[in-house]
């Protein structure tokens, strides 16, 4: 019997394809990550120097700092500034998709396109594969600027896991924003029912900015090659406040990035509370035993993750394969029941703190560029302290009695999904 051409053919190619595929995943998987897991450290107001050094950045202070909760109070005031801005947008996002915020925010950076001011919107390839094409079009005939990071290109195979998972805005390089929330319907609203997802913004003024303009430099330039370095977009800025603000961003370019490290440095300094927010809770067994080892030593440690509402399972299945050790601990775990909540939240015995785009898992950890503010001012952090109580009256406390008693099924579930944790 003579196989068919065609058939061959067929099997060559699935052939290829299935070891490009395993090549792929081989070399996500392959590169080396370093697992740390500091002793207890000095409080954080001692740590801060050493803070700066490992993360390589600084404490920059003379801030204005405004926090925005949910759609109903980012999104006006982001279309405020956009409508403000005189020469410069930069807005780096990683998940454009679909509502009427998405065309809300295309027609006010195409006016302003018309109008001279230059706009540069980078978004992440993956996250943004939802955004409709016409609207992108318009924005470009309109005279934006659109760069995708990491696009589906053959040049692009080696470098497809690596994602853009950081939010920024930057205006005129004197206002910038950090936040959690994307473009799209879910983020509309102020977080109060499934389809409405929580989250928190960050809007603050003075001589930060031009460290959050060179974040999102970082990665344009990585797109584009267009250096833009003049006085345009790094001016220099009075003290617009007082409080003092830390950048703290990371690459997927290998090594232990700032972002893990912050988180790690946050967990060993506490002394008496520490607050934990995260949509993506699923890091390795070293930052879990850190969390006990934080309980056991007589820090009140309270995780917020996601309830009945999540927009993804399997992270939230790999999660819970490390409750039982935490839960044994001592560690609180509390499941927010309304909606998503999306905050990515960090409160250190009421005094410092972290808001920003990294979530709780390896994939931020080590494979994302990530960005966040770490925030060192004991208003900032009780503001952040009362969201979370506040969330938490809508929340419901894990009883490790009845978590013990789940199902086996849902033991073999969550053991399969953590085993490939590091890449959810």
């Amino acid at each position: 019997m003579t196989i068919p051409i065609w058939l061959l053919v067929l099997l060559a190619a699935g052939s290829a394809l299935s070891l490009l595929l395993a090549v792929l995943l081989w070399s996500s998987r392959s590169q080396r990550y370093t697992r740390l897991r500091p002793e207890p450290l000095d409080p954080h107001h001692k740590l801060l120097p050493a803070v700066q050094g490992l993360t390589q950045s600084w404490l920059v202070p003379g801030n204005s700092f405004q926090l925005l909760e949910n759609g109903d109070e980012f999104y006006p005031a982001l279309l405020e500034d956009i409508d403000a801005a005189e020469e410069s947008i930069h807005i780096e996002v990683y998940a454009w998709w679909d509502g009427d915020i998405c065309n809300r925010v295309a027609e006010a950076l195409s006016r302003q396109a018309r109008r001279g001011v230059e706009v540069r919107l980078l978004l992440d390839a993956l996250g943004s594969w939802l955004m409709d094409d016409e609207l992108a079009r318009d924005m470009r005939r309109a005279g934006c600027k659109i760069a995708w990071y990491h696009d589906f290109r053959l040049r692009s195979l080696g470098r497809l896991n690596k994602r853009d998972h950081r939010k920024l805005a930057i205006f005129d390089g004197r206002t910038g924003y950090v936040f959690g929330h994307g473009l799209s319907k879910f983020w509309e609203g102020c977080g109060d029912r499934a389809e409405c997802w929580r989250d928190l913004a960050a809007r603050v003024q003075g001589p930060v900015v031009p460290r959050l303009q060179a974040v999102f430099m970082q990665n344009w330039m990585e797109e584009t090659a267009e250096l833009l370095a003049d006085g345009r977009y790094f001016p220099e800025i009075p003290p617009a406040g007082d409080i003092d603000l830390h950048v703290v961003s990371s690459s997927p370019r290998g090594g232990v990035s700032s972002s893990s490290l912050l988180y790690r440095l946050m967990i060993s300094s506490a002394e008496r509370e520490l607050t934990i927010q995260n949509p993506y809770f699923a890091p390795g067994y070293e930052v879990v035993e850190m969390l006990c080892e934080a309980s056991q030593r007589g820090v009140r440690v309270r995780l917020l993750l996601p309830g009945p509402v999540s927009d993804s399972r399997i992270v939230q299945f790999a999660g819970q394969h490390l409750y039982s050790r935490m839960l044994a601990a001592g560690v609180e775990i509390w499941r927010f029941q309304p909606t998503l909540n999306h905050q990515k939240v960090v409160v250190v015995d009421g005094a410092w703190c972290y808001l920003g785009s990294a979530n709780f898992d390896e994939r931020s950890f080590d494979i994302n560029a990530e960005v966040g503010l770490s925030i060192v001012d004991a208003r900032v952090a009780g503001q952040l302290q009362q969201i979370f109580e506040k969330d938490l009256e809508r929340s419901e406390r894990l009883d490790p009695e009845r978590w013990r008693r789940r199902s086996l099924a849902m033991r073999l579930l969550e053991r399969a999904t953590f085993l490939v944790h590091d890449q959810l």
